[in-house]
Protein backbone atom coordinates (compact mmCIF):
# COMPACT_ATOMS: atom_id res chain seq x y z
CA UNK A 1 0.00 0.00 0.00
CA UNK A 2 2.88 2.46 0.53
CA UNK A 3 4.62 1.76 -2.94
CA UNK A 4 0.94 2.67 -4.44
CA UNK A 5 0.96 6.12 -2.57
CA UNK A 6 4.03 6.63 -3.12
CA UNK A 7 4.16 5.86 -6.57
CA UNK A 8 0.57 7.56 -7.00
CA UNK A 9 1.76 10.81 -5.41
CA UNK A 10 4.60 10.82 -7.10
CA UNK A 11 2.86 10.78 -10.74
CA UNK A 12 0.21 13.24 -9.83
CA UNK A 13 2.09 15.81 -7.52
CA UNK A 14 4.72 18.35 -8.69
CA UNK A 15 7.43 18.11 -6.33
CA UNK A 16 6.65 14.85 -4.11
CA UNK A 17 9.98 13.21 -5.20
CA UNK A 18 12.12 15.98 -4.52
CA UNK A 19 14.62 15.22 -1.97
CA UNK A 20 14.02 17.79 0.54
CA UNK A 21 9.85 16.89 0.57
CA UNK A 22 11.49 12.87 0.93
CA UNK A 23 13.55 13.93 3.98
CA UNK A 24 10.62 16.39 5.28
CA UNK A 25 8.32 13.20 4.98
CA UNK A 26 10.55 10.85 7.01
CA UNK A 27 11.22 13.74 9.67
CA UNK A 28 7.71 14.09 10.37
CA UNK A 29 7.17 10.19 11.02
CA UNK A 30 10.37 10.40 13.29
CA UNK A 31 8.70 11.53 16.79
CA UNK A 32 5.66 9.22 15.64
CA UNK A 33 7.60 6.31 14.85
CA UNK A 34 9.08 6.47 17.98
CA UNK A 35 6.01 6.38 19.51
CA UNK A 36 5.11 3.57 18.04
CA UNK A 37 7.76 1.60 18.52
CA UNK A 38 6.88 1.66 22.57
CA UNK A 39 3.01 1.09 21.15
CA UNK A 40 4.11 -1.76 19.39
CA UNK A 41 6.46 -3.42 22.27
CA UNK A 42 3.16 -2.93 24.09
CA UNK A 43 0.99 -4.81 21.82
CA UNK A 44 3.09 -7.93 20.68
CA UNK A 45 2.62 -8.38 24.89
CA UNK A 46 -1.29 -8.23 24.31
CA UNK A 47 -1.61 -4.76 25.31
CA UNK A 48 -2.21 -1.27 24.79
CA UNK A 49 -0.71 1.65 26.17
CA UNK A 50 -3.15 4.66 25.79
CA UNK A 51 -1.06 7.07 28.01
CA UNK A 52 1.88 7.25 25.69
CA UNK A 53 1.10 11.10 24.38
CA UNK A 54 0.33 12.37 28.02
CA UNK A 55 3.31 11.36 29.17
CA UNK A 56 5.69 12.63 26.76
CA UNK A 57 3.76 15.95 26.74
CA UNK A 58 4.41 16.21 31.03
CA UNK A 59 7.71 14.61 31.18
CA UNK A 60 9.53 16.72 28.87
CA UNK A 61 7.17 19.97 30.11
CA UNK A 62 8.71 19.13 33.62
CA UNK A 63 12.13 18.77 32.51
CA UNK A 64 12.37 22.13 30.37
CA UNK A 65 10.47 23.67 33.41
CA UNK A 66 13.43 21.88 35.45
CA UNK A 67 15.69 23.57 33.46
CA UNK A 68 14.14 27.03 33.29
CA UNK A 69 14.56 26.97 37.30
CA UNK A 70 18.01 26.49 36.83
CA UNK A 71 18.70 22.89 37.11
CA UNK A 72 21.24 21.23 35.24
CA UNK A 73 20.39 19.09 32.11
CA UNK A 74 21.67 15.73 34.42
CA UNK A 75 19.82 16.31 37.13
CA UNK A 76 16.47 17.45 35.38
CA UNK A 77 17.53 14.59 33.46
CA UNK A 78 17.41 11.76 36.40
CA UNK A 79 14.44 13.23 38.11
CA UNK A 80 12.49 12.84 34.50
CA UNK A 81 13.49 9.56 34.21
CA UNK A 82 12.74 8.38 37.31
CA UNK A 83 9.35 9.89 36.85
CA UNK A 84 8.83 8.59 33.86
CA UNK A 85 9.73 4.83 35.08
CA UNK A 86 7.31 5.18 37.84
CA UNK A 87 4.70 6.10 35.38
CA UNK A 88 5.53 3.31 33.49
CA UNK A 89 5.85 0.78 36.26
CA UNK A 90 2.06 2.21 37.43
CA UNK A 91 0.24 1.26 34.18
CA UNK A 92 2.13 -2.13 34.02
CA UNK A 93 1.34 -2.93 37.94
CA UNK A 94 -2.35 -1.63 37.39
CA UNK A 95 -2.62 -4.22 34.61
CA UNK A 96 -0.63 -7.12 35.71
CA UNK A 97 -1.23 -7.20 39.58
CA UNK A 98 -4.37 -5.53 39.44
CA UNK A 99 -6.06 -6.96 36.54
CA UNK A 100 -7.13 -3.86 35.48
CA UNK A 101 -7.63 -3.54 31.54
CA UNK A 102 -4.64 -2.11 29.72
CA UNK A 103 -7.17 -0.03 27.66
CA UNK A 104 -8.73 1.21 30.91
CA UNK A 105 -5.86 1.58 33.14
CA UNK A 106 -4.27 3.43 30.47
CA UNK A 107 -6.56 5.84 29.58
CA UNK A 108 -7.46 6.58 33.19
CA UNK A 109 -3.52 6.95 34.43
CA UNK A 110 -3.53 9.29 30.92
CA UNK A 111 -6.24 12.09 31.81
CA UNK A 112 -4.90 11.76 36.01
CA UNK A 113 -1.30 12.37 34.97
CA UNK A 114 -2.03 15.51 32.50
CA UNK A 115 -4.37 16.63 34.39
CA UNK A 116 -2.52 16.87 37.79
CA UNK A 117 0.96 18.23 36.18
CA UNK A 118 -0.60 20.81 34.12
CA UNK A 119 -2.76 22.17 36.41
CA UNK A 120 -0.53 22.03 39.54
CA UNK A 121 3.11 21.82 38.47
CA UNK A 122 3.40 23.77 34.44
CA UNK A 123 2.56 27.66 34.85
CA UNK A 124 1.76 27.69 31.03
CA UNK A 125 1.20 25.57 28.04
CA UNK A 126 4.08 26.03 25.85
CA UNK A 127 7.35 25.28 27.51
CA UNK A 128 9.92 26.42 25.76
CA UNK A 129 14.41 25.56 26.17
CA UNK A 130 16.03 27.82 27.90
CA UNK A 131 19.00 29.61 26.19
CA UNK A 132 21.41 28.38 29.41
CA UNK A 133 20.57 24.56 27.57
CA UNK A 134 23.02 25.35 25.15
CA UNK A 135 22.87 21.73 24.77
CA UNK A 136 19.88 20.97 24.02
CA UNK A 137 19.65 23.46 21.55
CA UNK A 138 22.65 22.77 20.01
CA UNK A 139 21.40 19.13 19.40
CA UNK A 140 18.21 20.45 17.42
CA UNK A 141 20.68 22.28 15.16
CA UNK A 142 22.57 19.20 15.15
CA UNK A 143 23.09 16.41 11.62
CA UNK A 144 24.64 13.07 11.86
CA UNK A 145 25.19 12.36 7.89
CA UNK A 146 22.89 14.85 7.13
CA UNK A 147 20.01 13.66 8.95
CA UNK A 148 18.50 15.68 11.93
CA UNK A 149 18.78 14.31 15.07
CA UNK A 150 14.80 12.77 15.38
CA UNK A 151 15.79 10.93 12.36
CA UNK A 152 18.69 9.36 13.42
CA UNK A 153 16.78 8.74 17.18
CA UNK A 154 14.28 6.84 15.05
CA UNK A 155 16.66 4.51 12.93
CA UNK A 156 18.43 3.80 16.13
CA UNK A 157 15.21 3.03 18.36
CA UNK A 158 14.21 0.84 15.53
CA UNK A 159 17.77 -0.73 15.30
CA UNK A 160 17.55 -1.61 19.05
CA UNK A 161 14.22 -2.64 19.51
CA UNK A 162 14.44 -5.08 16.54
CA UNK A 163 17.42 -7.04 18.28
CA UNK A 164 15.87 -7.14 21.50
CA UNK A 165 12.89 -8.38 20.59
CA UNK A 166 14.41 -10.71 18.20
CA UNK A 167 17.41 -12.06 19.92
CA UNK A 168 16.58 -11.46 23.87
CA UNK A 169 15.13 -13.48 25.77
CA UNK A 170 13.28 -10.96 27.01
CA UNK A 171 12.11 -10.37 23.58
CA UNK A 172 11.25 -13.99 22.92
CA UNK A 173 9.16 -14.27 26.08
CA UNK A 174 7.27 -11.15 25.30
CA UNK A 175 6.37 -13.09 22.11
CA UNK A 176 5.47 -15.99 23.90
CA UNK A 177 3.26 -14.28 26.47
CA UNK A 178 1.24 -12.12 23.69
CA UNK A 179 0.59 -15.33 21.58
CA UNK A 180 -0.74 -17.57 24.23
CA UNK A 181 -0.47 -15.80 27.75
CA UNK A 182 -1.77 -18.88 29.58
CA UNK A 183 0.94 -21.42 27.96
CA UNK A 184 3.64 -18.36 28.68
CA UNK A 185 2.51 -18.57 32.39
CA UNK A 186 2.71 -22.40 32.58
CA UNK A 187 6.11 -22.73 31.45
CA UNK A 188 7.48 -20.75 33.70
CA UNK A 189 7.66 -17.31 32.25
CA UNK A 190 7.37 -14.49 34.44
CA UNK A 191 4.42 -12.83 32.73
CA UNK A 192 3.76 -9.90 35.44
CA UNK A 193 6.98 -8.22 35.60
CA UNK A 194 7.47 -8.97 31.80
CA UNK A 195 4.21 -6.98 31.82
CA UNK A 196 5.38 -3.95 33.80
CA UNK A 197 8.95 -4.05 31.89
CA UNK A 198 6.62 -3.49 28.54
CA UNK A 199 4.79 -0.34 30.04
CA UNK A 200 7.75 1.14 31.46
CA UNK A 201 9.84 0.68 27.52
CA UNK A 202 6.61 2.45 26.30
CA UNK A 203 7.04 5.31 28.59
CA UNK A 204 10.51 5.72 28.50
CA UNK A 205 10.09 5.58 24.27
CA UNK A 206 7.65 8.29 24.70
CA UNK A 207 9.87 10.33 26.84
CA UNK A 208 12.41 9.77 24.51
CA UNK A 209 10.08 11.04 21.31
CA UNK A 210 9.02 13.74 23.34
CA UNK A 211 12.74 14.99 23.89
CA UNK A 212 13.27 14.11 20.24
CA UNK A 213 10.11 17.04 19.28
CA UNK A 214 11.55 19.42 21.75
CA UNK A 215 14.85 19.92 20.49
CA UNK A 216 13.67 19.75 16.72
CA UNK A 217 10.75 22.63 17.85
CA UNK A 218 12.74 24.25 20.87
CA UNK A 219 9.77 23.97 22.70
CA UNK A 220 6.97 21.49 24.44
CA UNK A 221 3.48 22.27 23.67
CA UNK A 222 1.17 20.50 26.15
CA UNK A 223 -2.17 20.86 23.67
CA UNK A 224 -0.55 17.82 22.10
CA UNK A 225 -2.62 15.75 24.72
CA UNK A 226 -5.47 17.05 23.05
CA UNK A 227 -4.37 16.29 19.61
CA UNK A 228 -4.99 12.98 17.05
CA UNK A 229 -1.70 12.24 17.79
CA UNK A 230 -2.55 8.97 19.62
CA UNK A 231 -4.77 7.86 17.28
CA UNK A 232 -1.85 8.41 14.38
CA UNK A 233 0.42 5.96 16.42
CA UNK A 234 -2.30 3.30 16.81
CA UNK A 235 -3.53 3.70 13.03
CA UNK A 236 0.75 3.43 12.59
CA UNK A 237 1.04 0.19 14.76
CA UNK A 238 -2.36 -1.66 13.19
CA UNK A 239 -1.81 -0.83 9.99
CA UNK A 240 1.89 -1.43 9.61
CA UNK A 241 0.63 -5.18 10.69
CA UNK A 242 1.44 -5.87 14.32
CA UNK A 243 -1.72 -7.86 15.23
CA UNK A 244 -3.81 -6.51 18.36
CA UNK A 245 -4.52 -10.16 19.54
CA UNK A 246 -0.41 -9.79 20.72
CA UNK A 247 2.61 -12.29 20.03
CA UNK A 248 2.83 -10.72 16.61
CA UNK A 249 4.73 -8.10 14.29
CA UNK A 250 8.05 -6.35 15.18
CA UNK A 251 10.00 -3.47 14.24
CA UNK A 252 9.86 -3.69 10.34
CA UNK A 253 5.99 -3.21 10.42
CA UNK A 254 6.45 0.11 12.55
CA UNK A 255 8.58 1.48 10.04
CA UNK A 256 6.50 0.44 7.00
CA UNK A 257 3.50 1.55 9.11
CA UNK A 258 5.46 5.13 10.11
CA UNK A 259 6.53 5.60 6.15
CA UNK A 260 2.83 4.58 5.09
CA UNK A 261 1.26 7.71 6.88
CA UNK A 262 4.10 9.68 6.22
CA UNK A 263 3.54 9.31 2.63
CA UNK A 264 -0.12 9.82 3.15
CA UNK A 265 0.25 12.96 5.45
CA UNK A 266 2.42 14.52 2.81
CA UNK A 267 0.44 13.81 -0.30
CA UNK A 268 -3.08 15.49 1.40
CA UNK A 269 -1.16 18.59 2.73
CA UNK A 270 -0.01 19.30 -0.94
CA UNK A 271 -3.03 18.53 -1.82
CA UNK A 272 -4.48 20.92 0.45
CA UNK A 273 -7.02 19.10 2.01
CA UNK A 274 -8.86 20.34 5.60
CA UNK A 275 -7.57 19.13 8.74
CA UNK A 276 -11.44 17.67 9.17
CA UNK A 277 -11.04 15.25 5.52
CA UNK A 278 -7.50 14.20 6.51
CA UNK A 279 -8.72 13.29 10.15
CA UNK A 280 -11.85 11.72 8.76
CA UNK A 281 -9.32 9.82 5.36
CA UNK A 282 -7.46 8.22 8.83
CA UNK A 283 -10.34 7.13 10.33
CA UNK A 284 -11.75 5.19 7.50
CA UNK A 285 -8.20 3.58 7.34
CA UNK A 286 -7.80 2.97 11.00
CA UNK A 287 -11.28 1.46 11.22
CA UNK A 288 -10.59 -0.82 8.07
CA UNK A 289 -7.48 -1.83 9.49
CA UNK A 290 -8.70 -2.88 12.37
CA UNK A 291 -11.47 -4.77 10.94
CA UNK A 292 -9.36 -6.76 8.42
CA UNK A 293 -6.83 -7.38 11.49
CA UNK A 294 -9.58 -8.60 13.70
CA UNK A 295 -10.00 -10.76 10.50
CA UNK A 296 -6.36 -11.87 10.29
CA UNK A 297 -5.90 -12.20 14.12
CA UNK A 298 -8.94 -13.50 15.67
CA UNK A 299 -8.83 -12.75 19.44
CA UNK A 300 -8.79 -16.41 21.63
CA UNK A 301 -11.04 -17.41 24.21
CA UNK A 302 -8.71 -15.95 26.75
CA UNK A 303 -8.44 -12.33 25.26
CA UNK A 304 -11.58 -12.48 25.14
CA UNK A 305 -12.72 -12.78 28.48
CA UNK A 306 -9.37 -10.40 29.85
CA UNK A 307 -10.74 -8.14 27.37
CA UNK A 308 -7.00 -6.27 27.70
CA UNK A 309 -7.10 -4.86 23.81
Amino acid sequence: MAVVLFVGFAVALDGFTAPANLLNIVRSVSVLGILAAGMGIVVIGRGIDLSMVSIMVVTVAIQLQLLQAGWSLWSASALVAAITIGLGAMNGFMVAYAGVSALFATLASSAFVFGFVRSQILSQDVIYIPETAETLLWLGKARILGLPLDVVVFLAVVAVALVLLRWSRPGRFLYLMGDNFQAARTMGIPVRPLIVASFVASALLAWLAGMASAVSLQSMNTRLVNSALLYDVVLVVVIGGIGLSGGKGGMRNVVVGALLIGILLNGMTILNLPNIHQNLIKALILLGAIILDGQLNPRDEQTSQQGDI
